[in-house]
């Protein structure tokens, strides 16, 4: 799967923000360490910006920034045909950046997806901003095996389904459908909901991943 069906699987983007603090908020419950955590969402990127990230700790990465701008996302697998580090002067694939709006071009800078040279890590890429009525991307040509569908598929997939068949393979628990369904909603946490999903974690040590997330406050 490519791009352009990822495209045509993405809830809006008040969605993809939502399913992203959700994500960000469940991997903070389960994984006490962030350094061992998947999703992360930053509600403090920068002044004006939010950022959602993904981090498989092999390599895979992506990045959503949200923005009264708009939206841009870019991911990295590294094990993708397109990858650039398998390309001649590490280029990325042809048409990836074309047709980026210049007002969300700026996002396209997170360091962990260039190198000191200026070398981009990055198989797939793309955005939407207010006046547009569908996601966009740019003109690639000859992809199948981007990255797209597995990158980003707990965010196209959209329920809280999907976190637990994620949260048996990498974290190697089985998880309540109702506790999961309970942060998929952004519904403030309780000690109830914490000790569900992780009874080794109490609310009062989630304080501050509730800030940097932007999670609802209890």
């Amino acid at each position: 799967m490519s791009v352009y069906e990822l495209l045509g699987r993405l809830p809006d983007v008040d969605k993809v923000r939502r399913i992203s603090r959700a994500l960000a908020m469940l991997d903070a419950v389960l994984s006490p360490e962030p350094e061992y955590r998947i999703y992360s969402f930053d509600a403090q990127w920068s002044p004006t910006d939010e950022a959602a990230l993904m981090r498989s700790g092999t390599g895979d990465d992506y990045s959503i920034v949200f923005s009264p701008d708009g939206v841009i996302a870019q991911g990295f697998d590294h094990d993708s045909p397109i990858s650039p580090w398998g390309r001649p002067g590490k280029e990325t694939w042809p048409g990836l950046f074309i047709g980026v709006p210049d007002e969300l071009a700026p996002a396209l800078d997170e360091p962990s997806f260039t190198d000191d040279q200026g070398n981009r890590s990055v198989t797939v890429c793309f955005w939407r901003t207010p006046a547009d009525d569908r996601w966009l991307c740019g003109p690639v040509e000859g992809v199948d095996k981007d990255g797209a569908d597995w990158l980003f598929d707990l965010i196209a997939n959209g329920r809280p389904e999907a976190y637990l068949t994620f949260a048996e393979s990498y974290y190697d628990v089985a998880l309540e459908l109702d506790a999961v369904a309970h942060v998929y909603a952004l519904m403030p946490l309780t000690e109830e909901i914490v000790t569900a999903l992780n009874p080794e974690v109490m609310l009062k040590d989630l304080k501050d991943d509730i800030a940097e997330i932007g999670y609802p406050r209890p």
